[in-house]
């Protein structure tokens, strides 16, 4: 009978570069939530916004996204539809089910949004593009072998 393995634990520049991963994430939603007020959103509405603008999803999987109850996700559509920056529709593949989906003017205050976000015009626009080509494949990598 084998013994179970130990975990590894991880090296001091793998801690390293969860650090910097954390701090860039801390950076990036500190400067989302200040892009959102300015639009007079709060930084969970913008954060469904832009999922809404790519493309249409269901209550579930946006909640499932954002990691938030379905309840919390009906309150921010409701907020969202009410200044008429998206709307609910039927799915043309299940009409049992409502899909929430940014409107023309939700689009472009998503795209308002991203184009707002100090991090993508300091620290990244200071990158070469083969830098920022790396960084992006490299986590790419990462977010695609996360199996959680």
């Amino acid at each position: 009978m084998s013994t179970p393995s130990k975990a590894r634990r991880p090296d001091a520049l793998t801690l390293e570069v969860v650090e910097l991963v954390g701090d860039v994430v801390a950076r990036f939603y500190a400067d989302y939530d200040e892009a959102a007020g300015e639009h007079a959103l709060t930084g969970a509405q913008a954060r469904l916004l832009s999922l809404l603008s790519v493309e249409p999803l269901p209550m579930r999987k946006l909640a499932q996204r954002l990691k938030c109850e379905p309840s919390n996700v009906t309150g921010i559509v409701d907020r969202l539809e009410a200044r008429g920056l998206a709307e609910r529709r039927p799915d043309p593949a299940d009409r049992r089910v409502k899909l929430a989906a940014a409107t023309d003017e939700g689009r472009r205050v998503a795209q308002d949004l991203r184009e707002g976000l100090r991090f993508a015009r300091e620290p990244l626009a200071c990158l070469s593009d083969e830098e920022r080509r790396t960084l992006r494949d490299l986590l790419g990598r990462i977010v695609r072998s996360d199996t959680l």
